[in-house]
């Protein structure tokens, strides 16, 4: 194993992925995400990706909390008949 020396500068950058949206608002609702992936996270602690693309481990209970607009627009734009329905192509 090496272990490299990093120069000194004044400011450090922060190289992690920025998986919020930036205002906060992702903490204030519940998210829709396949009931699979829930129960997997459950188990294994692996985060989950909601349909908005919020990234986290699920630890609360999401009946309390409004749902995600997002997370909904998307999914009624995926089911039968919604404006995102293609129509079987």
């Amino acid at each position: 194993m090496s272990t490299k020396i990093l120069p000194e500068s004044d400011t450090q950058q922060d190289v992690r992925p920025d998986l919020s949206h930036g205002d906060g608002d992702h903490e204030r609702f519940a998210h829709y995400v396949k009931k699979a992936k829930i129960t997997e996270s459950a188990v294994t602690g692996t985060p989950v990706i909601a349909l908005c693309g919020k990234v986290w481990v699920p630890n609360r209970d999401p009946k309390k909390y409004p749902v995600c607009p997002q997370c909904k627009e998307i999914y009624e734009s995926m089911k039968p008949g919604g404006e995102g329905d293609k129509g079987g192509e």
